[in-house]
This record gives structure tokens, C-alpha cells and sequence, in this order.
């Protein structure tokens, strides 16, 4: 029997969307109960005789994971083999940076590139905006300002979006759907992302799928993924934050917390301010709040031999 190996495009319950090396999507079973390939996965799967349907019976290797705690206290993953996390602000509601430092502490761990978006650039926002905005340029990621509703910035956007799989992330409110919409130029999403191989779509609830965008790229899309909030342990805040962590390599201590600690480096370049005080200042309330979470060092992110990063709590 003919085996293939196929990306994972769509979810929806126990049954996948792959997208087969031709070019031609199928729809899939899973062979059992423990394999769980969510959107982004590469999986080697085969047809079923006599059905339409194909069957995942492998599960490959991941890159990564995007993962969280569910209800159960058990690691969920969300998708899979991420190359790019979206962060986005805007205006209305206002921006919370923290949540903004946040997730970029989670693209740090997870190895994945990140850039900041300010949505609703056609409503007024605080003069603060363009510091902080300056802030993460300085540190190296990229930074847009755009309007998802008029059109501004969108093709800075989707060139940040122009390779490989990326997720778009941040407070309820800011617009991702509608950013998305934007990018995608229509907001039939959903059918497109699992119509079938001779092109009609389907109106199936999805769980999750990865949108192909017009510009190239892709974009995993779903209410999971939007409300994505990662799980940190302490020390994996101090390499989240990217400039912290280059400036501790000077510290005196090599378990150095960058907070009460004599001979710190990273205290050093907030006072002559080569980093900004208002990222530390977000690293120490961070850093306070996955002290208390997690107390004896459980949970959060963690890198086994051979296996991808996990996050959770």
C-alpha cells in the first residue's frame, strides 16, 4: 500500500485535512488513539481501500510545539512546527506591553522568530506607543503599525507572513480575526481552509487550520491559537527576554536573577540605558509571577532529549 507523507492543513474532532505532495488535499482518519497530530504536523498517512479517506499511522517529528494547560491541568498542543508568532496590540483595548513581552518570551523558547503588529493605526493612540514600539526594533524584532480595517501597512504584514507558518497572537480584542480577513482579502476562511479536493468547500466547525495566504505563507488560525497564553517557569523568563539574557552573560554571578544580586550586568544597562526600563521592569514582574506559579521550578517550558519544547503549568 502507498504510503505519502502529508502536511497537516485542518482539524476537526478525530478527523484531519492533509495536504498531500502533489498538491491535492484529502481528508484523514487516525489509526488509533495515540497518535494526535494537530495542524502544522507532518505525518506519513495512506489511502484506505475502497474510501475516500486516507489514514495518519505516523506521527513525525516535531520542531516545536505550541502548547497550554488545559482544564485538567494536562498539556494541550495546539499546533505544531511554528516558524513565526505575531504579537499584536492596538489602541482599543489598551495595550498591555506585559502581555506583548509575554508572548515574545514564549518565540524565544519555542525557537521561533517573532514581530510586533499595532493594529487600528487609524485610531488615536498614547504618545507612548512610539517608544515602546522603538524599544522592540531596538532589540531586533520588527515592529508595524497597520489598520486591518483600511488597508494601512497590510503588505508589510503579509511580507513579514511571506515564508513559512506563522500564528497571530494577543489580547481579545486587538483584531486578529479581522487582520486575517484582511490578508486573506475575503473572510470566508474557514471554507476555503477545508474545502475538498474538487474544490467546494465544506461547512464543518473546525477546530484549527492553517490558512494559505495570497502573498505566500501560512497562517494557523484558531480560537485556541488566538487565546494561546503560554506558561513560564522562572528561569525561562530570563531567556525570554532576549536582551536581558545577552546582557547576563557579563553578570558576576552565573545564576544570576538580575534583580537583588551584586555585580549585575543586566541592572547595569537599565541604568545607563542601553536596556530599556520598561522591559525590565516587565522581566521583574514576570519573573515575580512565575516565581509564585510555580514555586519548586514545576511546570512551564522544558526541552527533553529528542523531543520538542513542551510549555505548561
Amino acid at each position: 500500500m502507498t504510503t505519502a507523507a502529508a502536511l497537516v492543513v485542518a482539524t476537526y474532532s478525530r478527523r484531519m485535512q492533509l495536504l498531500l505532495p502533489d498538491g491535492h488535499r484529502v481528508d484523514a482518519r487516525i489509526k488509533g488513539k495515540r497518535i494526535k497530530p494537530v495542524c502544522g504536523d507532518r505525518v506519513e498517512a495512506e489511502p484506505i481501500p475502497g474510501e475516500a479517506d486516507w489514514l495518519i499511522t505516523t506521527l513525525c517529528d516535531r520542531r516545536n510545539e505550541l502548547t497550554r494547560p488545559n482544564l485538567r491541568g494536562k498539556v494541550e498542543v495546539l499546533a505544531a512546527n511554528i516558524d513565526r508568532l505575531l504579537v499584536m496590540a492596538a489602541p482599543a483595548p489598551d495595550p498591555d506591553w506585559s502581555v506583548v513581552d509575554r508572548y515574545l518570551c514564549a518565540a524565544e523558547l519555542i525557537d521561533a522568530s517573532a514581530a510586533v503588529i499595532f493594529n487600528k493605526a487609524d485610531l488615536p493612540a498614547s504618545e507612548s506607543v512610539d517608544e515602546v514600539l522603538e524599544d522592540y526594533k531596538n532589540i531586533g524584532y520588527q515592529a508595524v503599525r497597520c489598520s486591518a480595517k483600511s488597508g494601512l501597512n497590510i503588505d508589510a504584514v503579509a511580507g513579514l507572513l511571506r515564508d513559512g507558518v506563522s500564528i497571530i497572537v494577543g489580547q481579545s480584542g486587538v483584531g486578529k480575526s479581522s487582520l486575517i480577513n484582511r490578508l486573506l482579502q475575503d473572510d470566508r476562511q474557514r471554507v476555503a481552509a477545508i474545502s475538498d479536493k474538487s474544490g467546494e468547500g465544506r461547512h464543518t466547525t473546525v477546530n484549527s487550520a492553517m490558512l494559505q495566504l495570497p502573498g505566500g505563507g501560512a497562517v494557523i488560525d484558531s480560537p485556541g491559537v488566538r487565546d494561546y497564553a503560554p506558561a513560564l517557569r522562572p528561569e525561562e523568563v530570563v531567556v525570554g527576554y532576549r536582551e536581558i539574557a545577552a546582557a547576563g552573560r557579563a553578570c558576576r554571578f552565573a545564576n544570576c536573577r538580575h534583580l537583588r544580586e551584586p555585580g549585575c550586568a543586566v541592572k547595569a544597562a537599565v541604568e545607563n540605558k542601553t536596556i530599556s526600563k520598561r522591559r525590565y521592569d516587565s522581566y521583574r514582574s514576570r519573573a515575580a509571577r512565575s516565581s509564585a506559579c510555580h514555586p519548586s521550578g514545576a511546570g512551564g517550558c522544558e526541552r527533553r532529549s529528542g523531543q520538542p519544547l513542551r510549555c505548561s503549568s
